[in-house]
């Protein structure tokens, strides 16, 4: 009896030791990548993420935040996951880099008015008006870099659905989006979504965005995560949420 015991202490320990842990996993609202249906996080990229945690045998939960929330959380939390995030060199050490869950051609963005006509050829065009963009975005920081003023021509908001209200309702003039992704958008807050323009595409903000851990989460597990992308990659799943590239 005490053997047996033994041995089911052993097993309980062992058990213990070598279970995987339970990730979490942030990310924002941006239709059609991730989206929110009845409550559930759902989306081309979050199915991509889901693959991949299911192939690497992780359980996990997936929640929402404004950007700059979700990126802190990952930030200061181990076994902790974000996507979609563009790769910086100021978030390079920050983060293990899984691979990429999605892909984008950010440009501004407008709405079709009667009352105003908006052309843009450039970036300095882009300057005279007023863009929505969000908190903690790569692509704000770099328009800051570029001249963009806050609080003259750009308006930081803390989401896409926040940037998007404000484009709507005629409180700026411009966001900054993927087509497709600003036409999921409206179609999702909208009754009758209106009519959108993909005024001017910024080569420099043309990338693949990717499915990151915090830095202090063991090698262990990023290395089952890295595996498990490299056989989602090869899904027609995969190809078809990444039909952009970066050529």
């Amino acid at each position: 009896m005490l053997k047996k015991s033994i041995l089911l202490l052993s097993l309980c320990w062992m058990n213990s030791v070598f279970a995987l842990p339970t990730l979490s996993v942030v990310t924002e609202v941006s239709p059609p990548h991730q989206t929110l249906i009845d409550g559930e996080v759902a989306g081309i990229s979050t199915e991509l993420v889901r693959l991949i945690l299911d192939d690497a045998g992780f359980e996990a939960n997936i929640n929402v935040y404004p950007w700059a929330r979700a990126y802190h959380i990952a930030d200061s939390q181990p076994n902790t996951l974000i996507y979609n995030m563009a790769r910086t060199p100021k978030r390079e050490h920050h983060f293990h880099w899984i691979g990429f869950v999605a892909s984008y051609q950010l440009g501004f963005v407008s709405l079709s008015r009667p009352s105003q006509v908006i052309k843009i050829g450039s970036l300095d065009d882009a300057k005279q008006y007023v863009t929505a963009v969000q908190r903690g975005d790569f692509s704000t920081e770099w328009l800051i870099q570029q001249g963009f003023k806050p609080d003259t021509n750009l308006i930081i908001t803390p989401s896409i659905a926040e940037s998007w209200q404000l484009l709507q309702k005629g409180k700026v003039d411009l966001v900054i989006d993927d087509i497709e992704s600003v036409n999921a958008m409206f179609h999702e807050h909208a009754d009758t979504p209106p009519s959108i323009t993909l005024q001017y595409i910024i080569p420099e903000l043309k990338q693949q965005t990717w499915l990151a851990a915090n830095i202090d989460t063991p090698l262990a597990t990023i290395d089952k995560l890295i595996a498990a992308h490299k056989k989602v990659s090869k899904t027609e799943l995969y190809r078809h949420v990444m039909r952009y590239t970066t050529d």
